[in-house]
C-alpha cells in the first residue's frame, strides 16, 4: 500500500512576501480579498518591510504614530504595493544607473615613454619587461615605461535590464539571525524553511520523536549556486578586483547548500538528504525525490525546497547576453513608449502575450510533506497532496537551451494520472495548469502548444491556465515552489490568479482548447480538484507535478481510515491549528525569528551506540537500523 505524500506545512519568501498562511498568494489577489484578509496581509508585509512595528500591544509606524484598524493607512498601502512583486530594481540591490565595470585601455606618453610613481605595495609581483624602476624612498618607486602600458579604468554604465521580481523592499533575511556573511540565497533558505516548519503547527521535535532519524529526509537545492559576493560570485571575481578570497565563498557557493543548511542549522537531520539540479525544473526534481521516498514508505517526513537569489548584475547580464531577458528598450518598443514608468516595469512579464523576454526573480520556498499515516497520527493539518511528479528529457537537441519534446510526456502523464485517479469529469472541468509561463516569445509558442495539444488529446475544451511569473518573475530553480504557493491558495480563497499583466493573448499562442484568462477567476474553494505544476527548463529539463486539493485528499482519507480514526485526527487538529495561527499572528507582529541552531548538539562518532544491527544517537528516542535487506538474494540461490 503506497503512502500518500500530504502537504502539512509550507513557507517561504518571494516578491509577494511570506508564503505561510497564504500571505504571498493573497498579495497576488489583494483586490479580491475581504477587508480582514486584506489587512492581515498588508500588516504582514509592512512588518517584513520594517514599515511598522508592534510595540506595547499596538502597531506603530516608523515615526512612532499608532496605526488604527480595521482600516489600513492608505499611504502605507501604496508604499507596500509599490515595493513588492515585479518592479524597477531598487538601489538596495544595485544602482541600475551606475553598474561598475572595468574598461581596458593602453596608456602611452606623447614622446613614447611614460613616467609615474607607485607605492611599493602596489607594484606588481611580476615586473613587465618594458618597466624601469627607480627607488624614490623607502615606500615609493618611480616607474618609467618604454612603449604602452595596459590598464583597466573603473567605469559605470546604465543597465539594459532594469526590472526584476525582488523580495519586499526593506526585508533583509540576514538581519533576523547570525548570518555570518552567508550568501543571500542561504539567508533566504533559513527564513523560508523556518516559516514552513512553524506553519505546520506541531513542534518539529515532537514529530521527530515518533520517528527513527532515517525516516526523515531533506531534498533542496538551487539551479545555479550562490552567485553573489559571499558565494561563487565573489570567489570568481575577487582576485581580479584585487580583493581577498574568503574561506566561506567556496563551500557556501555549492547548489546543494539549501539542503545542507537545513540539515545542519535547523533540523539536526541525520536521515536522508539530497539536492537535485534541473535548471527551471529544479524544485520539481527535488519534489520527485520526496514523493518517491514517502510513497515507498522509506521516509515519513520530508522537507522539499529551494532558494535562488539571482538578482545580481552579473547573472542578469549573463541572461541578457543570451537574449533571454526583457530589456528596457524592447519593453518600450512593445508599447511604443519613449521611457518606462514604474507602472510599466510592473508589467514587464507578460506570459502568453506579446512579450520580449523573462523577468528575473528571487525566491525561497519549502514544503513539509508527511506520509498520510503520520499526518493522521499527529493531527496535522493538510493543505493538499502531491499525486506524482513526472520528469522527461528532450532527446536530441540542436541548441541546449531550446525547448524540446520532453514536456509533452510529462504533461500527458500528469493529465492521465488525474483522469485515472479522479475521473474524466474532474480532469476536464475541475483541473488547471500552473504554467511555466516565462514571458519569452519562444515559451509562449512552445508551452502553449504543449498544453493545448494535451487538452485536445484528453478532450478538455477550456483548460484553465495560470502563470505566477506574471507577478513574481522567474526565480530559476525555485520557480516550481512559487507555482505551488500560488496554487495552494486557490483552495483556500477560490481565486485563480489571472494573467493580469498581459494586455492580450499573442497571435502565435496556441489556445483553441485553453482558457488563458487575463483577469482573476472566481472558481470557488472546491471548484478545482487538482492542479498541474509545469516546468520547462534549460537543457531539456522538463517536469510536471500533480497537486491534489485538500477536499480531494479528505475524500481519499475517508476511504483508507475509519470514522473513529478520522474523528480523533480532527480533534487533534484543533491544537495544531491554534499553534499555526499563533505563529502567523506573531509573524505579522514581527515577533517571530527564524530557527538557527549553530553549534547545537553536535555529535561525534564517540557519542554513538553502535551494534551490528542499529546505531543509537543521543537525543533520539529511536535508533537507526543498519540491518539492511539484500535486494539481490535471488542471485544467491
Amino acid at each position: 500500500m503506497s503512502q500518500l505524500p500530504v502537504i502539512v506545512g509550507f513557507g517561504g519568501i518571494n516578491p509577494a512576501g511570506r508564503s505561510s498562511s497564504h500571505h504571498a498568494y493573497r498579495r497576488l489577489i489583494l483586490d479580491q480579498l475581504d477587508a480582514n484578509s486584506r489587512n492581515e496581509t498588508l500588516v504582514s508585509l509592512a512588518s517584513l518591510m520594517g514599515l511598522i512595528r508592534f510595540n506595547n500591544g499596538q502597531f506603530e509606524d516608523q515615526l512612532g504614530d499608532v496605526i488604527s484598524f480595521p482600516d489600513f493607512p492608505m499611504g502605507l498601502t501604496q508604499q507596500i504595493l509599490d515595493n513588492t512583486l515585479i518592479r524597477r530594481i531598487h538601489p538596495d540591490w544595485f544602482d541600475v544607473n551606475h553598474l561598475l565595470f572595468n574598461r581596458p585601455a593602453t596608456l602611452q606618453g606623447s614622446d613614447g615613454s611614460l613616467v609615474f610613481k607607485l607605492r611599493n605595495k602596489h607594484l606588481p609581483a611580476q615586473i613587465p619587461a618594458n618597466w624601469i624602476l627607480t627607488p624614490l624612498n623607502t615606500s615609493e618607486t618611480q616607474v618609467s615605461i618604454q612603449g604602452g602600458c595596459d590598464v583597466l579604468f573603473n567605469d559605470t554604465r546604465v543597465a539594459a535590464v532594469q526590472s526584476a521580481g525582488m523580495l519586499p523592499t526593506g526585508f533583509d533575511p540576514g538581519k533576523l539571525y547570525q548570518s555570518r556573511n552567508h550568501p543571500r540565497g542561504l539567508q533566504m533558505s533559513v527564513f523560508a524553511a523556518s516559516d514552513a516548519l512553524r506553519s505546520v503547527g506541531i513542534d518539529y521535535d515532537s514529530i521527530a520523536a515518533r520517528l527513527s532519524p532515517d525516516q526523515i529526509a531533506v531534498f533542496a537545492s538551487n539551479s545555479i549556486g550562490q552567485l553573489d559576493d559571499n558565494g561563487f560570485g565573489g570567489l570568481t571575481k575577487f582576485a581580479a578586483l584585487g580583493k581577498r578570497t574568503t574561506s566561506k565563498q567556496m563551500p557556501l557557493g555549492y547548489a546543494q547548500m539549501p539542503a545542507d543548511f537545513i540539515n545542519a542549522y535547523l533540523l539536526g537531520n541525520a536521515g536522508m538528504t539530497g539536492g537535485a539540479l534541473g535548471a527551471c525544473a529544479t524544485f520539481l526534481y527535488n519534489l520527485y525525490n520526496g514523493v518517491q521516498e514517502i510513497r515507498s514508505g522509506r521516509r515519513k517526513l520530508v522537507l522539499v525546497g529551494g532558494s535562488d537569489a539571482p538578482v545580481t548584475p552579473e547573472i542578469i547580464e549573463g541572461f541578457r547576453a543570451m537574449g533571454a531577458l526583457a530589456e528596457d528598450k524592447y519593453l518600450q518598443a512593445l508599447d511604443n513608449l519613449e521611457s518606462l514608468s514604474n507602472a510599466d516595469y510592473r508589467k514587464a512579464c507578460r506570459p502568453f502575450g506579446n512579450n520580449c523576454g523573462f523577468t528575473i526573480g528571487e525566491s525561497s520556498q519549502y514544503l513539509v510533506l508527511m506520509s498520510d499515516d503520520l499526518a493522521i497520527e499527529t493531527g496535522a493539518q493538510i493543505f493538499g497532496a502531491i499525486g506524482d511528479v513526472y520528469v522527461h528529457a528532450d532527446g536530441h537537441k540542436k541548441s541546449i537551451s531550446a525547448p524540446g519534446i520532453g514536456n509533452y510526456m510529462t504533461l500527458g502523464k500528469a493529465a492521465s494520472f488525474i483522469r485515472k485517479m479522479l475521473g474524466e469529469t474532474s480532469l476536464k472541468e475541475r483541473s488547471f495548469v500552473q504554467a511555466h509561463g516565462t514571458s519569452t516569445p519562444q515559451n509562449r509558442v512552445t508551452e502553449s502548444h504543449v498544453i493545448n495539444e494535451t487538452a485536445k488529446a484528453f478532450g478538455i475544451e477550456h483548460w484553465n491556465v495560470s502563470a505566477v511569473k506574471a507577478f513574481v518573475g522567474h526565480s530559476q530553480g525555485c520557480a516550481g515552489g512559487d507555482q505551488i504557493m500560488a496554487s495552494l491558495g486557490v483552495w483556500q480563497y477560490g481565486i485563480l490568479p489571472g494573467l493580469i499583466t498581459t494586455p492580450a493573448i499573442a497571435d502565435d499562442v496556441h489556445h483553441s482548447h485553453l482558457n488563458l484568462s487575463l483577469q482573476h477567476q472566481n472558481v470557488g474553494p472546491k471548484g478545482m480538484d487538482s492542479a498541474i505544476i509545469n516546468a520547462k527548463g534549460f537543457g531539456g529539463n522538463n517536469a510536471s507535478a500533480v497537486l491534489l486539493s485538500p477536499h480531494v485528499v479528505n475524500q481519499m482519507l475517508e476511504k483508507r481510515y475509519s470514522k473513529d480514526v478520522l474523528s480523533t485526527w480532527r480533534n487533534k487538529q484543533e491544537s495544531t491549528l491554534a499553534q499555526a495561527q499563533q505563529y502567523d499572528q506573531d509573524s505579522q507582529k514581527g515577533l517571530s525569528k527564524p530557527i538557527y541552531l549553530y553549534d547545537n548538539h553536535v555529535l561525534n562518532g564517540e557519542d554513538l551506540g553502535i551494534s551490528d544491527t542499529e546505531i543509537k544517537l543521543p537525543g533520539y528516542e529511536h535508533a537507526i537500523s543498519i540491518d539492511v535487506e539484500n535486494p539481490y538474494a535471488d542471485f544467491q540461490k
